[in-house]
């Protein structure tokens, strides 16, 4: 009879391990000497044991029901498998052990379990907008605090609607802008159409709101300034404990940010980039402009879809 087969299985920052047949990934880790967590007793009702395999997922048998479940809860994505349910079929097979020590159990398993996207970092393409309110600063010279808070208010309530109506989240704000992606849910080419949607509406809904409500009340109007991008981040969630908001990272969103602030030089209210106009279905006509990015080592192509400012 022959003998039963084995394949090595790379521990990145560890070491190699062989696994035999009939034997899960993380008992062949714990029998290699590897200190794997494994907080249940490998019973899949905890999730410490997990990995994220960045080589062979094909060489991995498909989850259990345990694990199904427990992805349910965990929302953690198709590449982060449990090690005490993960049998091996072929190689090669690269993986990262998550869990690492006290801390890491603190940073993965005390969260909100409940959140809509995992707590691992991973790559994805995205459409990147940046908005900043002009003007802002004569408004918070001439009114009172709370005159300020609630016009405020209303306006980052107007941009949270016109952002979320077209599938977008707002990731952060800070004073008197935001930043929003589009593209969790969908493909590049139709996060890109969404955000520009977004983008226009906020233009037209904010003319609205000076005209409606800001002119006749406070005898101001505001306008903004928008950069949108896209391309290839990095997202996850820090989870710091101070608001647990999700991260998204990477040479785009430095690109968007770019462009937000440029819609000043180029005297246009909504700068997009040329990978972003190339994917819209029905595009604003405009010819495109080569622009300088500060810290952009390349010349990059934009269009100016916006108005200028007044």
């Amino acid at each position: 009879m022959s003998d039963a087969r084995s394949y090595w299985v790379e521990f990145i920052g560890d070491r190699s391990i062989k696994v035999e047949d009939g034997q899960t990934i993380l008992s062949a880790s714990l029998a290699a000497g590897i200190p794997h967590y494994h907080a249940c007793g490998g019973n899949a009702k905890c999730s410490t044991c997990r990995i994220l395999v960045i080589e062979g997922i094909e060489h991995i048998t498909p989850q259990t029901e345990a694990e199904k479940a427990l992805q349910k809860i965990l929302f953690f994505p198709p590449n982060v498998r449990l090690a005490c349910q993960s049998y091996v079929k072929g190689s090669p097979i690269h993986v990262h052990r998550i869990i690492r020590d006290e801390t890491d159990i603190h940073l993965y398993i005390d969260g909100d379990t409940s959140a809509d996207l995992q707590n691992i970092g991973e790559e994805k393409e995205l459409a990147l907008l940046f908005l900043d309110i002009r003007n802002f600063t004569p408004f918070i010279e001439n009114y009172l605090a709370f005159d300020v808070i609630h016009v405020m208010r209303r306006l980052f309530g107007l941009f949270r609607k016109c952002i979320e109506m077209n599938s977008g989240r707002i990731i952060e704000t800070a004073g008197d802008g935001l930043y929003a992606v589009f593209g969790f849910d969908e493909g590049i080419t139709i996060s890109a159409n969404n955000a520009c949607k977004a983008g226009l509406s906020i233009l037209d809904e904010l003319d609205q709101f000076n005209e409606q409500y800001l002119e006749k009340y406070f005898n101001h109007s505001f306008q903004v300034g928008i950069g949108l991008h896209a391309g290839n981040v990095i997202i996850g969630n820090v989870g710091i404990g101070v608001n647990n908001n999700l991260t998204v990272m990477g040479l785009p969103v430095n690109v968007a940010s770019r462009l937000q602030a440029a819609t000043r030089k180029l005297n246009n209210s909504f700068v997009v980039s040329k990978e972003v106009y190339d994917l819209l279905k029905d595009p604003p006509h405009s010819d495109a402009i080569i622009l300088d990015l500060k810290g952009i080592k390349y010349h990059l192509p934009v269009y100016l879809i916006g108005l200028p400012f007044h």
